[in-house]
């Protein structure tokens, strides 16, 4: 029987909601917060500062990840350390590659050097985690997030490729690992069983989290009674014109709910 309390790896939230943000604050269970770009166009985010200022006087205790949006490495050099200096809890999540597919980690080495906690995102294989690990500084805490649920979205098993990024970062003690896009709640204890430090989950994994353990049989019949309770609530019925046979039992033309 899976149980919450047995798990070593970390639970943040991801989103950009505040109310679900401030909720999760809430939580113990939550041991940090991650949001990005899309997320926050789709939370209806207007002004990027605005909105971080306004994380950041609800979460004050734990890492919250904000990410740059530029494509211009000069200028995503610029708007880290701009994001970098809004907080001590505060990490910088610059892309592997930008939209040309020319490698960030010159600009990782630069700005891990400064002193920049960084999250390092959008990774799918342990190549690419190898590229960056050597620009992260070993002076401060960072993140490389490797979109699990993406790699599984291709149609791969991502377990493999997890297993060998947490034994790369062995010898990397100050970078943890990301389990990122997480699609189910399994996944959680996915993470957990290949030595992943750290998932995210978004608000609709998140509200999950009280089926971990359910009785298989009481699931079952709370399902039955959902389908049942929706179509009585919808007024569904079904004209019966000719007669049918059940078993031995001829039905006649009438209407069934």
């Amino acid at each position: 029987m899976p149980n919450l309390k047995d798990l070593k790896v970390k639970l943040f939230a991801d989103g950009a909601d505040l109310d679900m943000i401030s909720r999760m604050a809430e939580n113990p269970l939550i041991k940090g917060f991650t949001t990005n770009p899309t997320l926050m166009r789709k939370a209806g985010v207007k002004d990027y500062r605005a909105f971080a200022s306004e994380v950041l006087k609800v979460v004050t205790d734990r890492p919250v990840s904000f990410e740059v949006f530029s494509d211009d490495f000069e200028e995503m050099e610029l708007q880290a350390l701009e994001i970098a200096s809004w907080g001590e809890s505060v990490f910088v999540k610059i892309p592997v590659t930008n939209t040309k597919g020319e490698s960030s980690s010159p600009l990782i080495k630069r700005l891990s050097a400064a002193g920049v906690q960084i999250n390092v995102t959008a990774l799918m294989t342990a190549e690419q985690v190898e590229e960056v690990i050597d620009n992260l500084s070993d002076l401060t805490r960072n993140f490389v997030s490797v979109f699990a649920g993406r790699i599984a979205d291709t149609g791969r098993d991502p377990m493999p490729i997890m297993r060998r990024v947490v034994e790369l970062l062995k010898a990397y003690p100050q970078t943890e690992l990301i389990w990122a896009s997480p699609r189910e709640l399994l996944n959680l204890f996915q993470a957990d069983a290949v030595g992943c430090h750290v998932i995210t989950a978004t608000d609709d994994v998140l509200k999950k989290l009280d089926l971990i353990g359910k009785d298989l049989d009481a699931f079952s019949l709370e399902t039955v009674h959902m389908f049942w309770n929706d179509a009585e609530k919808a007024g569904y019925t079904i004209e019966i014109s000719q007669p049918a046979s059940v078993g031995n039992t001829l039905v006649h033309g009438r209407t069934a709910k």
